[in-house]
């Protein structure tokens, strides 16, 4: 059958999810990957006896957010989720609770006691001004800070922006920082027009309130069994109308008179109704001739950054890891890890301790600079790691198909080619990683519903 009623093109998650969604509501649907293996960043593999994912991963929103919709609509299976635990900075003196509220923050002896009060009036003025209306989103956190604050606290500001963005705080709008240490609520759009005054002010003290009553980590979660076991749930729960083929590339999305027709991969052509496009939208161009030159020139401007995971085995359970949830490593190198294998068995042998530290990219050096240079680190900050390591494993990735940056473009999940939408971390703002995937995908299916695709 070379017909379809919904051609997905990529089996990442963003396109599997996708593809569930409108399957259930009883639409013939393909997905097209163009690798061996579906799930694209939300993956597992083994290497030597440890299980890796595809980089560290936290899962947001779980209570109220995107996934929570989808796992309740659309997955016959429901993975188990595990509590996230706790975020941490390392310094060499050891671990510390990363502050959430102010008063942790004033609290927080990382940073010198002058810059930590000067940090605080920032981010409270910051909040206050987004609680009244007023739009952070193009204020860049380097201009928003203090200009004196001391270089260690230069540089805590800026890898908080690299795990956000994975760019600098010159990047990095403000109010990117607040949403991802949950001080502002993406889910919360406040309708001036229709909601009142008395709920208007509600609104505003609750943002407000949470300088106070902040948790970074409420509604995150770790999934029992390994990142695999969100991807397995999903391909579990495809309705038989969903057909999965691995190894195809798609070359062309079809149109004509400005309406998509269909896909050509490099071995046969497939026509449907609608094509939803999950693969990196900044390569759409060189799929479809019908696209306008503004729109092709909006592509361009999407910001993109590279990851490198260095996946850590040890030989013995290590007391520096004795925690759940990650930590953070911001002096000259900044990281992002987590041992995953203190979630739940079978990601590491017994005894043994899986650690995954991932950082930024320099796409200026080669990839085997940025290697050493990250066990470096790794060493610099755990010194006594190097004795018990057995297993290293390297992964080079984009964590999000658009980094969330001051200049850089968004694209939206409608095209000028009709009954072309896309779907993926390229579309949406919010969030990050699995969560805000599935923001997209909620806007996908709206869309389609509004436009009389879906009922």
């Amino acid at each position: 059958m070379n017909r379809y009623d919904v051609i997905v093109v990529g089996g990442g998650i963003s396109g599997l999810m996708t593809a569930l969604a409108i399957g259930k509501h009883g639409k013939q649907v393909l997905v097209l990957e163009e690798r061996s293996l579906p799930g694209g960043n939300c993956n597992s593999y083994m290497v030597d006896s440890f299980q890796v994912d595809t980089g560290p991963h936290a899962i947001t929103g779980l209570t109220h957010g995107p996934l929570r919709q989808i796992i309740n609509e659309y997955l016959d299976y429901t993975p188990v989720f595990l509590t996230y635990g706790t975020y941490f900075v390392r310094t060499s003196k050891g671990l510390t609770n990363i502050p959430s509220n102010i008063a942790e923050f004033v609290g927080f002896d990382v940073l010198p006691r002058r810059d930590r009060i000067m940090v605080s009036q920032a981010i409270t003025k910051a909040l206050t001004l987004t609680s009244f209306g007023v739009d952070t989103s193009a204020q860049s956190v380097h201009d928003f800070l203090p200009g004196n604050l001391s270089t260690q606290s230069i540089e805590f500001a800026d890898a908080i922006c690299h795990l956000l963005t994975g760019r600098s705080m010159r990047e990095t709008s403000v109010h990117r920082v607040l949403a991802g240490s949950n001080f502002v609520d993406d889910e919360v759009k406040e309708d001036t027009n229709h909601s009142t005054l008395t709920e208007q002010l509600t609104s505003r003290i609750t943002r407000l309130s949470r300088l106070a009553t902040n948790r970074v980590s409420k509604s995150q979660a770790y999934v029992r069994g390994g990142l695999k076991s969100f991807l397995n749930a999903v391909i579990y729960s495809m309705p038989k109308n969903v057909e999965i083929r691995t190894n195809q590339r798609v070359n062309k999305i079809l149109t004509s008179d400005g309406i998509v027709v269909g896909v050509e991969t490099d071995d046969e052509s497939f026509t449907c109704d609608v094509v939803v496009y999950s693969g990196f939208a900044k390569q759409l161009p060189c799929m479809v001739n019908e696209l306008p030159e503004q729109y092709i020139s909006n592509l361009g401007r999407i910001a993109q950054s590279k990851s490198l995971t260095a996946w850590i085995g040890l030989s013995h359970e290590m007391p520096e890891f004795n925690y759940i949830g990650s930590e953070m490593w911001f002096q000259k190198h900044a990281y992002w890890a987590m041992p995953i294998s203190n979630y739940t068995d079978g990601l590491a042998p017994k005894g043994k301790q899986l650690v995954g530290f991932t950082f930024v990219v320099d796409e200026t050096k080669t990839i085997e600079s940025e290697k050493r240079k990250a066990m470096d680190t790794i060493v610099e900050a755990v010194p006594r790691i190097e004795q018990f390591i057995e297993m290293e494993h390297y992964q080079i990735a984009t964590p999000e198909k658009a980094s969330v940056t001051i200049n850089g473009y968004i694209a939206e999940n409608r095209t000028p080619v009709k009954n072309l939408y896309l779907v993926g971390t390229d579309t949406d703002r919010r969030s990050m990683g699995i969560t805000r995937a599935g923001y997209s995908v909620l806007n996908v299916l709206k869309l389609l519903k509004n436009d009389g695709y879906l009922k």
